[in-house]
């Protein structure tokens, strides 16, 4: 066993009163669909000071469905799902072209908050992932023309010089388009809200969509679970 690891889990403590404060969640009061619910937390969690809320887990599956996870951004959340890009053929691009369907987390350590969505994963149209990229920074261009996502490196300085042209190209035509790059949409199945508490007793509160049709905010069931 690692016993300076060891030493430091144990010195960790969740939710800190001095740096936490944990606050209430009735729900009760929650709407009856979950996308209102989810634009009011993320606006309290911006409000509260959490560095980077737009970050969430993206979780995947292979084609024998060893399952796989990475951090990615939040790119909006309508009626049509919540949005995230990646290039079509990186290996989460490659997973949801096989079994298009996914899981996200958000992670609010600061309000003690958690919101859990999965569901099938549809791909916009390539105009709406090429106007999605170009409402972004430089860098995010220049980091979507450097290309060769998930594809094995053969030294930091190949990466170097892709980058470099990818950076030059990006300035010289904001406007170029990028075809691998593809902007998804997870239509959720299911949303959790989950709200820690210091004593432990933690809410949380699953929308369920009662029928397999994802085509408005109509049908959802609300259940609370045992934390």
């Amino acid at each position: 066993m690692n016993t300076e690891l060891d030493a430091l889990l144990r010195s960790l403590r969740v939710w800190d009163p001095e740096v936490t404060e944990l606050p209430a969640f009735d729900p009760e009061e929650a709407p009856a669909a979950p996308l209102p619910l989810f634009t009011r937390w993320f606006a309290q969690a911006v409000a509260a000071g959490e560095r980077e809320p737009h970050t969430m887990s993206l979780a995947t599956a292979d084609e024998a469905g060893d399952p796989d996870v990475r951090i990615v951004m939040l790119h909006g959340a309508d009626a049509e799902g919540w949005a995230f890009a990646t290039h079509a053929d990186s290996r989460k691009g490659r997973h949801l072209s096989r079994r298009p369907y996914a899981a996200l987390v958000f992670y609010w350590p600061v309000l003690g908050r958690q919101v859990r969505v999965r569901g099938p994963v549809t791909t916009a149209p390539h105009e709406q992932a090429r106007s999605d990229l170009h409402a972004r920074s430089a860098g995010a261009l220049a980091a979507a023309l450097t290309g060769a996502q998930s594809q094995v490196l053969d030294s930091l300085g190949e990466l170097s010089r892709a980058s470099r042209a990818a950076w030059d190209r990006a300035g010289r035509e904001p406007d170029a388009d990028v075809p691998s790059w593809t902007l998804y949409r997870l239509c959720p199945d299911e949303v959790e809200f989950f709200q820690g508490d210091a004593r432990r007793r933690h809410v949380r509160l699953r929308y369920r969509r009662a029928e397999r049709e994802r085509t408005g905010p109509e049908g959802w069931v609300r259940e609370l679970l045992w934390p």
